[in-house]
C-alpha cells in the first residue's frame, strides 16, 4: 500500500482485515468489513514519531453505472464496476486512509520551544519602553 506507506513514518505496524461478501435484501451485491490497526505517523505538536489507532469500515454495493449507484440505498456507499475484476488493495488502502487522522498527536506531548523564546522575553524586559518618553512629554503637556 503505497499511498499510506507515504503518510506514515514508516512501515511498522499491523492491520487486521475482515471482508464479506453477500447479496442484500434487495439482491445488492455487498461488500462489508472492518479494519483495524496500529501504525505510526509524525506528531504534529513535537515532530517524534507517535502511535496511531485505525479502524474503518467498509459497506459498499456493487453497481455497474452512475445511474444505479445514485439509486443506492443511503447506508452504502457504491463501488462502480468498470471491468469484470475488482482490486480490493486499493479499495481497503483509501478507506485506511480516510480513517487515519488529519494532525496526529501525542495526548502527552510537551513541545519543545527552546528557540530562543525565553531569552527574547528576558531582553523585552531589559529594553526600556521608546514611548515612555512620550507618556512624560504629554505629562509636560497636561501641566500647562
Amino acid at each position: 500500500m503505497p499511498r499510506l506507506a507515504s503518510c506514515l513514518v514508516d512501515d511498522e505496524g499491523t492491520v487486521e482485515v475482515q471482508i464479506r461478501f453477500a447479496k442484500d435484501e434487495q439482491r445488492l451485491r455487498v461488500i462489508s468489513g472492518e479494519a483495524h490497526g496500529r501504525v505510526r505517523m509524525t506528531c504534529q505538536r513535537c515532530l517524534e514519531p507517535v502511535s496511531v489507532e485505525i479502524d474503518a469500515s467498509l459497506n459498499l454495493a456493487v453497481t455497474l453505472t452512475d445511474e444505479q449507484a445514485q439509486n443506492l440505498p443511503r447506508c452504502y456507499d457504491p463501488l462502480i464496476m468498470e471491468t469484470d475484476e475488482i482490486e480490493l488493495l486499493p479499495i481497503i488502502e483509501d478507506e485506511l486512509m480516510l480513517s487515519l487522522p488529519l494532525v496526529p498527536f501525542h495526548d502527552d506531548c510537551s513541545i519543545q520551544t527552546s528557540f530562543g523564546d525565553a531569552e527574547t522575553a528576558r531582553t523585552q524586559e531589559e529594553k526600556p519602553n521608546p514611548f515612555s518618553v512620550l507618556a512624560q512629554l504629554k505629562e509636560k503637556a497636561d501641566k500647562s
